[in-house]
């Protein structure tokens, strides 16, 4: 049975992984309206991982013995003052969940719940990913500048992403 004070700790994350989807789709949606609809497409796989994420928390208080608990989830913003305004809020909230993942590996080890730190790990090394991957469109974007070109052809590179579940780790 998974302590209490853990379990709580996931169910936060839990749903702070559901407003990251939120927020993805979100972004999705403002980058559609302004016809960057490859933008649109990242975004929305981005939405469809972290909904991922937030699952792969939900089943795993649940083998533990755990109660998955949604809570509240705020509305997230709709519009950005540019393509560049709204990755740069991408890479920041990466950064944010990075920070919370990174803390409750520590409350893990903490507790000395070994099962949850192993679990966690995947998250570690997922963020670094996630990070890398916001903060590389925020540089090319901003390389590309006024360059209306530029960003299209961004654009179109970002129209090719899917989502592909990574494989079961249990």
């Amino acid at each position: 049975m998974i302590k209490q004070l853990v379990a709580d700790s996931i169910n936060a994350q839990l749903t702070r992984e559901m407003y990251s989807s939120n927020l993805y789709l979100s972004m999705s949606a403002y980058f559609s309206s302004i016809n960057l609809n490859g933008f649109a497409n990242w975004m929305r796989v981005q939405a469809q991982e972290e909904m991922f994420h937030a699952l792969k928390f939900f089943d795993y208080l649940l083998d533990r013995g755990g109660v998955s608990k949604v809570g509240a989830i705020s509305a997230p913003p709709s519009s950005w003052d540019s393509p560049l305004a709204a990755f740069q809020d991408a890479f920041h909230h990466e950064q944010l969940v990075t920070d919370s993942i990174n803390q409750m590996a520590e409350l893990a080890m903490k507790e000395n719940d070994f099962a949850t730190n192993i679990m966690l790990q995947w998250f570690i090394s997922e963020q670094v990913e996630e990070e890398k991957n916001a903060n590389d469109i925020v540089e090319r974007i901003k390389l590309a500048g006024d360059s209306r070109s530029g960003l299209f052809l961004l654009d179109s590179e970002l129209k090719t992403r899917v989502f592909v579940p990574p494989p079961p780790t249990k």
